[in-house]
């Protein structure tokens, strides 16, 4: 079976050191390459480029690698073969996990796994298989664990109750004073709620914190 394979990482080195990795494979080819999501979406929405696989980076410049995931997924017309999205990515945490299979991604490999392995997720992806790397098969069982047991914390662990709620409320596009009046706070209060929601989801503005909170099921 011939696997054609889509490159996204902004960085060459990484890029390269993949392409080196998959061309001493019977079968599996790098038919292009992109440094940025928007450049990614450009050629395969474009038809530029055909591919079975995308390997898609989640931290990229601009167009993140979940938006990217799922403007990919979301751009083909019906009826036509959509690239499978295998993410490869330094970030292991639950939001950036979620955050790719909500955007339709097959799997996800952590940055540094075993050629042999990453030869192996290819494969399976091209063939419809959901692949992950053990230390993320490890963080999605106590996920989903948690999702069973404690929704409302299962999305963002990291956050105290009340900064989930900010975030829900941000997510809705309530502004500081609409939060500040949903949650009986000062609007300093809330201000100071979101500039550690900022902080600690490493995002910079409502925006992209409106985004990760929609992408792990908040906003609703």
């Amino acid at each position: 079976m011939n696997v054609r394979v889509f490159l996204v990482d902004d960085h060459p080195m990484f890029r390269a050191g993949v392409r080196i990795a998959l061309a001493d494979n019977d079968g599996l080819e790098v038919v292009g390459e992109a440094a940025t999501g928007e450049e990614a979406v450009q050629t395969l929405l474009g038809r530029k480029v055909t591919a079975d696989i995308v390997l898609m980076d989640m931290q990229l410049p601009g167009c993140s690698g979940t938006e990217a995931t799922r403007t990919i997924v979301d751009g083909f017309p019906p009826g036509a073969a959509v690239p499978r999205i295998l993410v490869m990515s330094v970030a292991a945490d639950d939001d950036a996990v979620v955050s790719a299979l909500r955007a339709g991604a097959y799997g996800y490999l952590v940055k540094g796994a075993p050629r042999e392995e990453l030869i192996r997720a290819v494969r399976t992806v091209a063939v419809g298989g959901a692949v992950f790397s053990p230390a993320v098969a490890a963080r999605l069982g106590a996920y989903f664990s948690a999702v069973h047991e404690l929704p409302s914390r299962a999305a963002f662990p990291h956050l105290t109750d009340r900064e989930r709620q900010v975030l829900d409320l941000l997510a809705r596009g309530f502004n500081n004073r609409r939060i500040a009046r949903e949650l009986v706070l000062s609007e300093k209060t809330v201000r100071n709620h979101v500039s550690h929601i900022f902080a600690k989801l490493q995002v910079s503005d409502r925006t992209e914190a409106a985004v990760r909170a929609r992408d792990a099921g908040l906003g609703g």
